[in-house]
């Protein structure tokens, strides 16, 4: 450019340099390549003089000819240049208004070009329609229908019971499939188990009292519990509130036996089954659950269906599927009580307690019966004697699918379910979630099908049977596709009991979907007050009223034994429970006295769909990874007040706190690369989403055998190698010593951190990128 600009102004050059423009193709980039070099200064080509200056034209008009082609070529350098940062700018102002949602972004895949070798032109792919986010969400809005739900939820009305494996469920499961059917899902298919179950045998189970040699029936109820020991148990009648842990560590006074005794508790705060587990620890024969009125309002003659089974799917193949093809020797599963299980009506415990004549209830334990009694006095006769006539049966089920392919990514999916099945009518607890799976199977098939919609990934719609069971249908599908549901299978969304209330919010969810529930609760308006979002209900904490999931919330399999995310939400009142789930009166009619029923049930139904619809729209996953490095450190804060009393045992904690802050660094390495990817490559895409998704499934004990510990998570599942056990067993070290098995301790101190250590690696990727030096 010097020589230019001193030609120009009547000077000599200096030097000679040769421009060679050429136009190259790349991809979809087209662009100027300057090829330099420097004459050789002792000679030329072949037949070409010495020095070039020996043939050149006059020095003036040679200069003028260089300086036109230099600021030609840096022109068009400039050009190229801004080409490309105002095409970058633009596209990352997109994706800033995408991730805060106030804006469009484009989340459809972009056109490509396809260019040969010797092609010289650019070929444009048509590419779908473009929908972008604010559109799709809209467009679901205003296609679901409260007339819809209220027709679909209007097929529970007319029915007394839909028990699994039953003729009443078989129907409603071709009903389901017809309708799947007739929405034009791209596939259609069912799903057969063959499993053991138990019923209620040929009599009712009988609750006697038994005083003086006389023996007077207290009540024989219509509800059994599946699972149940049969046979006749007889034991004194001891009441422990809940029957949680805590009630029995209250009443297990130094000299106190509970060992052959009946315990009665209330329904409620924690599962039939672990109740039932907790009576049976503390040596009991037999329990009785019942609905406190305190608790249930209304139903002082209602007794409850329910499941003894602590676990779930088939408790006679358990860690394997339950297939006719398959054989297996005889087995059960370690979660099946061994003692007699029954539920009784309030009406009943009441005229027991009045029997009883001993110590009363202090006053937490009160509830809505008259006369609570912990136990008879001490030179008291009086006994209870349970009589349980259940038996087994061997039952076939049918699991019910539709299945809207993705048009990029269709081996990767998100499920949908409910239960479908009920003992007795089911309104609630299996209606509502089966009609609201009904119409956003509608719904979303017609965005596709109609609106031109092209999800990336695909939805899979799932009605599930035995759900009554402990989610049988659910549990015995993931166990027999287990070797590859956990790599394709990204998200489930539960539907179950999403209407139980309506001044309240129920939410259980995986971490790694807290960022999107907040964002789809932000817009879906509240059916109560529709100037506001679900979001001003639940308030900006929301996080912190989340619930565990238990093993009466068919999500749980999903999340604590195949490590995929999960949500399962719904509308309740926290003061009061929904008084007739699982008994008879769970109609359609009771539940209509919910208010604003419909509108409820739609908006349910919009969270859930915007949920399934972002996950299968986006570019990325919306799996926010970062939360379980929040996880991990709250857990870290917990362990170190405890640091002290580890170390006194000759251990340390640095280890556990080593491998979460390699997951916290591999999270950092995650985000790096997502953020320097190219977004439009769609392998680079895919591979960056696999980590994503493996997120949870890498929160699985490696070290424990799904058959033995099938619920392997170490945040939510159950078992000595969970964070929340290692906790308890830390506690320990303070209040009480000696009862530390320390071996077990470095076990899971071993374990866990292994377990996080693994988590961290995977998240990195290449074998290559990870660091074993802690």
């Amino acid at each position: 450019l010097h020589d230019c600009l001193s030609t120009q102004f009547g000077g000599e050059p200096t030097s000679y340099t040769r421009f060679s423009i050429a136009r190259q193709m790349d991809g979809d980039n087209s662009h100027v390549e300057m090829k330099l070099s420097a004459d050789d200064e002792e000679g030329g080509e072949t037949g070409r003089p010495e020095h070039l200056h020996a043939s050149m034209a006059p020095p003036r008009r040679i200069g003028r000819h260089l300086c036109f082609l230099v600021v030609t070529a840096v022109l068009l350098l400039l050009i190229g240049f801004l080409i490309g940062y105002l095409s970058y700018r633009g596209r990352m102002q997109k994706t800033s208004r995408c991730l805060d949602a106030s804006g469009k972004c484009e989340m459809t895949p972009t056109t490509s070009y396809l260019m040969d070798d010797d092609e010289t032109e650019e070929e444009e792919i048509p590419g779908p329609r473009v929908f972008y986010w604010p559109q799709l969400r809209d467009l679901l809005s205003e296609k679901l229908s409260a007339g819809h739900l209220q027709d679909n939820l209007r097929q529970r009305a007319i029915k007394y019971s839909f028990e699994a494996g039953q003729s009443e469920d078989e129907n409603i499961a071709n009903y389901i499939h017809d309708q799947f059917t007739s929405f034009l899902l791209d596939k259609v298919w069912n799903d057969e188990h063959y499993i053991k179950l138990q019923v209620k045998g040929s009599t009712n189970n009988t609750v006697s009292i038994l005083e003086d040699g006389k023996e007077e029936l207290l009540e024989s109820p219509d509800a059994y519990v599946a699972y149940s020991k049969s046979g006749s148990v007889t034991g004194k009648p001891v009441y422990v509130n809940y029957g949680r842990k805590a009630d029995f560590q209250k009443i297990q006074k130094p000299g106190v036996s509970l060992n052959n005794t009946i315990i009665i508790f209330r329904a409620g705060k924690i599962t039939l089954a672990e109740k039932v587990a907790n009576a049976q620890e503390a040596g009991a024969v037999g329990a009785l659950m019942y609905l406190d009125p305190s608790d249930y309002e209304n139903t002082d003659t209602l007794v409850p269906f329910g499941h003894a089974h602590l676990g779930t799917g088939d408790p006679f193949t358990p860690g394997f599927p339950s297939f006719n093809h398959t054989q297996f020797p005889p087995v059960a599963s370690s979660g099946l009580p061994r003692i007699a299980v029954q539920t009784i009506s309030s009406k009943a415990v009441g005229k027991l307690f009045s029997k009883m004549h001993g110590e009363e209830c202090i006053l937490e334990w009160k509830g809505g019966v008259v006369g609570c009694k912990v136990t008879v006095n001490s030179t008291s006769k009086l006994t209870v004697k349970l009589t349980v006539n259940n038996v087994m049966v061997d039952r076939k089920i049918l699991n019910i699918f539709g299945a809207i392919k993705g048009f990029e990514e269709p081996d990767r999916y998100v499920v949908i379910g409910a239960q479908r099945d009920s003992w007795g009518p089911g309104a609630a607890k299996a209606g509502v979630g089966t009609a609201i799976l009904l119409e956003l199977a509608r719904v979303i098939s017609d965005m596709v099908k109609k609106d031109g919609y092209k999800p990336r990934r695909s939805i899979i719609f799932a009605s599930w049977s035995a759900g009554e069971y402990g989610a049988v249908g659910a549990t015995e599908w993931l166990e027999g596709y287990s070797a590859t549901l956990h790599a394709k299978v990204f998200t489930y969304i539960n539907l179950d009991a999403a209407v139980l209330g309506y001044n309240d919010m129920k939410i259980s969810a995986s971490p790694l979907l807290y960022t999107l529930l907040e964002r789809t609760m932000k817009g879906v308006k509240d059916p109560a007050k529709y100037s506001e979002t679900l979001y001003d209900r639940v308030g900006s904490d929301w996080v912190k009223s989340v619930v565990p999931l238990g093993l009466d919330n068919a999500a749980f399999p999903f999340l604590a034994y195949s490590g995929i995310p999960v949500v399962s939400f719904g509308f309740c009142n926290k003061d009061k429970e929904y008084p007739f789930l699982g008994t008879t009166q769970d109609t359609v009619e009771n539940l209509k006295m919910t208010d604003n029923l419909y509108a409820l049930m739609r908006a349910a139904a919009e969270v859930a769909g915007q949920i399934a619809l972002r996950l299968t729209h986006d570019h990325e996953l919306f799996l926010d990874f970062e939360r379980y490095g929040d996880e991990l450190l709250a857990f870290q804060e917990k362990f170190l007040s405890y640091d002290r009393d580890v170390r006194a045992l000759g251990l340390t904690l640095n280890w556990l706190f080593f491998a979460r802050g390699d997951f916290q660094r591999a999270i950092d390495a995650l985000r790096g690369d997502i953020a320097n990817s190219d977004r439009e490559n769609k392998i680079i895409r895919r591979a960056l989403n696999d980590r994503i998704m493996k997120v949870e499934y890498d929160f699985l004990s490696p070290y424990l055998s799904p058959k033995d510990s099938p619920f392997r998570h170490i945040f939510f599942g159950k078992g000595s190698h969970t964070l929340q056990s290692l906790l308890e067993n830390l506690h320990l070290l303070r209040t009480s010593r000696d009862s530390v098995d320390v071996n077990m301790l470095k076990e899971q101190l071993a374990l866990a951190t292994w377990t996080i250590k693994g988590a961290a690696n995977a998240l990195v990727g290449d074998i290559w990128d990870t660091d074993n030096e802690f």
